[in-house]
């Protein structure tokens, strides 16, 4: 095997490693986020909980398209980036809902988790940061984990503000800031697919 094709399969293995282990952080985060945003009460924990379960499923789109052509490899990150904007609308609207019939988030649950939350996000996101400048599949799990770390600090922040205002309105506030944090890095990816599509081309 010529040394290029080496360090292509080298690559492509340290890809895959590290998805594998994205995958499984944010499958799990998913699991414990949305038990606790339903316990909770918390827009902010069930829309960050979505946000994990979008970005998994970015990861393991982003599996499949490891060692494959820079056009299913674009293809894979158009479509990661439309589930984004669909459970960033999800979002905005359960939080009209919310808005409408009420909500008593738990602030010390949103703070707790939140940052368990951060924790894990930020193991993400050193996990993924070689990675940034790859492949387009590989940007968008770079893009995804990165918004993430951003809405788990929204998620404590806004918990803070619940416990010190008595008001459900920060929670819901930082819901609606997390899906449009979601929505528009899905839009982003989305565009930055079809650029790599026509380059492909």
């Amino acid at each position: 095997m010529s040394g290029c094709g080496r360090e292509i399969e080298i690559k492509e293995r340290d890809q895959r490693r590290v998805l594998i282990l994205l995958l499984a952080i944010n499958g799990v985060m998913f699991v414990v986020e949305i038990i606790a945003g339903i316990i909770g009460d918390s827009t902010a924990l069930i829309a960050d909980s979505l946000d994990m379960l979008a970005d998994a499923t970015v990861y393991a789109i982003g599996l499949y398209a490891v060692g494959r052509s820079i056009a299913v490899k674009a293809n894979a990150a158009h479509i990661s980036g439309i589930f984004q904007v669909m459970l960033g609308l999800g979002v905005l609207f359960d939080i009209v809902r919310r808005t409408i019939v009420g909500s008593e988030p738990e602030s010390l649950m949103m703070m707790v988790v939140g940052f368990v939350a951060l924790i894990a996000n930020g193991v993400c996101l050193m996990l993924i940061h070689k990675h940034r400048q790859d492949e387009v599949h590989m940007r968008a799990s770079w893009l995804f984990s990165r918004n993430d770390v951003i809405a788990n600090l929204g998620v404590i922040g806004g918990g803070v503000l619940v416990a010190w205002l008595g008001s459900s309105w920060p929670d819901l506030l930082i819901g609606v800031i997390i899906a449009i944090i979601v929505t528009r890095g899905g839009i982003q990816i989305i565009q930055e697919a079809k650029a790599e599509k026509t380059k492909s081309q």
